[in-house]
């Protein structure tokens, strides 16, 4: 495909792995890139050596390129920002900010800059502020949310009238029939994490995946509406969040109740009961795990085939 997306970021396919916490590392990254993608390293949940660390064995693993996502309210953002420029990096995604706080310092040093909203007012700003593209997520998504719970349906042609930049779509995105219907709503590249969680590749905990891969149709539930939305698998911790939810917490205990490591608890050290899973709506349509690389030419190929078949029926 040819297209402002692959333009922009020198790829194959308008495919972008996000950058999960706990998930993607360097393995998963240099995977999809080589397949024609784009990866990116997860910075939310690495400490700065770490973060160099990865950014090496990326570039050691890969001479495609790929980009770090890294969420403005990490405290060693400082760190990370100059790790990204000292290194190399020529493409960053951020999320969970302003991005007028970095986006003019990052291109000011030659970095194509991305930066990741869920409604109309934080895509005029990301605009404003100069960025290269927008992600734009949906409800369905894992992870950190938007408070307005508009689904991808709506959001993204939302988004492609309001800005004239290019147009990245997530939530509820795993396989090419969706990132077809994406693309027919405006959208010029689609950004897939929980697809990307069920691979060998991914650094998350085989226990997590093996739970992604049987999880079910209403699994998932936006929790954490008056802290930080954000969609997590059932268990024991995600009740107890709720129901702490129900009786009316107060910011200060929810905070206390997720703690610095719940999130590394859940998806990286394997406690499903206790930990943090953070995974999309999406997750019920994954029944197995298979290599980022058959992930991304399987997408591609059944999104052909689906516009293909979209073309005959109008015909």
């Amino acid at each position: 495909m040819n297209n402002r997306i692959t333009q922009l970021f020198g790829i194959q396919y308008p495919i972008i792995q996000a950058g999960m916490i706990w998930c993607s590392g360097w393995e998963l990254a240099s995977a999809v890139s080589n397949a024609g993608g784009l990866g990116l390293l997860g910075a939310g949940s690495m400490y700065p050596e770490v973060l160099r660390d990865q950014i090496q064995k990326c570039q050691a693993a890969t001479d495609k390129p790929f980009g770090v996502n890294i969420p403005l309210l990490y405290p060693n953002i400082e760190d990370h920002m100059n790790i990204v420029v000292e290194m190399g990096v020529k493409i960053v995604f951020t999320s969970a900010g302003n991005p007028a706080t970095w986006t003019s310092w990052l291109k000011e040093r030659g970095i194509t800059v991305v930066h990741v909203i869920a409604n109309t007012k934080f895509a005029q700003k990301c605009e404003s502020a100069g960025v290269d593209a927008i992600v734009a997520e949906g409800f369905e998504a894992g992870g950190h949310n938007g408070r307005e719970e508009t689904t991808t349906l709506v959001l993204i042609p939302m988004i492609v009238q309001a800005v004239s930049i290019p147009v990245i779509a997530a939530g509820g995105i795993g396989n090419g029939a969706q990132m077809a219907a994406c693309l027919a709503l405006g959208a010029e590249g689609v950004q897939i994490g929980s697809r990307f969680v069920a691979t060998p590749e991914s650094s998350c905990h085989q226990a997590f995946k093996q739970r992604v891969i049987t999880s079910a149709e209403g699994d998932t539930k936006l929790s954490l509406k008056t802290l930080t939305p954000v969609r997590l698998l059932k268990n024991a911790f995600a009740e107890s969040v709720q129901h702490a939810e129900a009786s009316g917490a107060s910011k200060e205990t929810l905070t206390e109740m997720l703690g610095r490591g719940r999130a590394k608890k859940g998806m990286y050290e394997g406690d499903l009961e206790e930990g943090e899973l953070e995974i999309g709506q999406v997750s019920s349509l994954i029944r197995e795990i298979k290599p980022a690389g058959e992930v991304v030419r399987e997408i591609m190929e059944d999104c052909k085939a689906t516009v293909k078949r979209c073309a005959t029926l109008l015909d």
